[in-house]
């Protein structure tokens, strides 16, 4: 129930084009706002107790203005005009207080209250403005000091009293203080995960490791790396025949089969372009089993899609793979992407654009290193555009007595 109540109040004046950062702030202003009505009027109601009428209706004052300013938000959005409002009121209602009460010490030093108000700058406002509202927080005090002795010297309340209200304040404020930014902490570490998450579904994690780390061009030599293309047959004809929600849903459902296929052997998804799937073994984690493991990677994906239908459709794909050196790198500063280069990448793709449906088709490079755990059919030699003549290999399966295939550990520092 609490929690609801929070949520709700922490939506009021949200906007659905807001971005997180904003509606952060937003939702922290809000309800910080909301205990500051009822502080505002439970100090007035204390004050009126203790017969100080004119002290009283001051927080009394603020908790409706306040409270008229929240409703305004909600109805009208103007974010501006809403953290302007608040933070005046708290920057003036402590010092307005406090000159009633008799200064500083009979005040009880209420016009530390004041202090949330740059506080709350540094969470609600732009930084630059902060120090704006924390000189004006000093100005205050400053004035505070030249008026302490023409206002009146004395109030209705006892000296425990003064003493009670010295140690609410001092509480109040810190108190106040670290729950905003246990709440702002806790909600940017909530955003960060998010953009963390995001970040790693885009680029491997050492590449993503170093983008935030270090500001260099992203390019690294690999000598051995196995390259696989996937790609769906006759795609062109089955999707002019689909709506276009349909067609991305039927290519999600393939890929993120795919996707869990790639995390189950540890290798490196580098992207999808239109119905094409491209997957790396070998980068950015040197392995002396690339090849290997690609290859149980292609046998998975062709039973998988074999077995499966997709919005009532059967699939076939032609699947290509070459081995041989490469080099990646990150291309860009917006919208960026971890990609490879190199003749290898240009064979592994002719590899599956000269290959037939359901077929898992392979160089002569991919041959020799996984010819001892893997059955290859030789093809003899086929005429790849851009190549000429290569000799090719179907992989029909593992050896019968070959074990299962489990990933291996990356080599770490393999790469010249």
């Amino acid at each position: 129930m609490i929690q609801q109540t929070i949520h709700w109040i922490a939506a009021i004046g949200a906007d659905t084009d807001d971005d997180d950062d904003i509606r952060l702030r937003k939702s922290l202003l809000v309800i910080c706002a909301v205990p500051f009505v009822i502080a505002g009027a439970a100090w007035g109601i204390l004050y009126i107790a203790f017969g100080e009428t004119l002290s009283g209706m001051i927080p009394l004052s603020y908790s409706c203005v306040s409270l008229l300013s929240i409703m305004h938000f909600g109805l009208t959005r103007r974010y501006h005009f809403f953290r302007f409002s608040q933070l005046t009121l708290i920057l003036l209602l402590p010092f307005l207080l406090m000159v009633s009460l008799g200064g500083f010490i009979n005040g009880s030093a209420v016009v530390l209250w004041a202090l949330i108000c740059p506080l709350g700058a540094l969470f609600f406002d732009e930084p630059l403005y902060a120090p704006l509202w924390f000189g004006a927080f000093v100005g205050l005090v400053i004035i505070s000091g030249f008026l302490q002795p023409y206002v009146g010297a004395a109030n209705n309340l006892s000296q425990a009293m003064i003493i009670f209200f010295f140690a609410i304040n001092l509480v109040g404020v810190g108190s106040l203080v670290f729950l905003m930014a246990y709440f702002f902490v806790g909600q940017k570490n909530i955003f960060q995960a998010k953009s963390e998450t995001l970040l790693l579904n885009i680029l491997p994690k050492e590449i993503a490791d170093i983008l935030r780390n270090e500001p260099r061009t992203i390019a690294d030599h690999f000598e051995g790396a196995s390259i696989l293309f996937a790609d769906v047959v006759d795609f062109t004809p089955m999707s002019a025949a689909m709506t276009p929600i349909e067609l991305v849903e039927l290519l999600n459902e393939v890929f993120s089969g795919f996707d869990q296929l790639v995390e189950k052997y540890a290798l490196e998804k580098i992207k999808t372009i239109g119905d094409c799937y491209m997957v790396a073994s070998g980068v950015p984690r040197p392995r002396h089993d690339h090849a290997q493991a690609l290859a149980s990677l292609a046998l998975e994906m062709r039973d998988y899609v074999e077995q499966s239908t997709y919005g009532g459709q059967k699939l076939a794909f032609r699947i290509g793979i070459n081995s041989g050196p490469v080099v990646a790198g990150v291309i860009g500063r917006k919208k960026f992407i971890y990609d490879l280069w190199g003749d290898a990448v240009n064979t592994a793709s002719r590899m599956e654009s000269h290959g037939r449906s359901g077929i898992i088709q392979i160089t002569r490079a991919t041959y020799e290193l996984i010819r001892d755990e893997f059955s290859c059919e030789p093809q003899g030699m086929v005429n790849v555009k851009g190549k000429g003549e290569m000799e090719v290999w179907y992989v029909t399966g593992r050896h019968p007595d070959s074990a299962d295939y489990l990933p291996g550990p990356s080599l770490q520092g393999a790469n010249a």
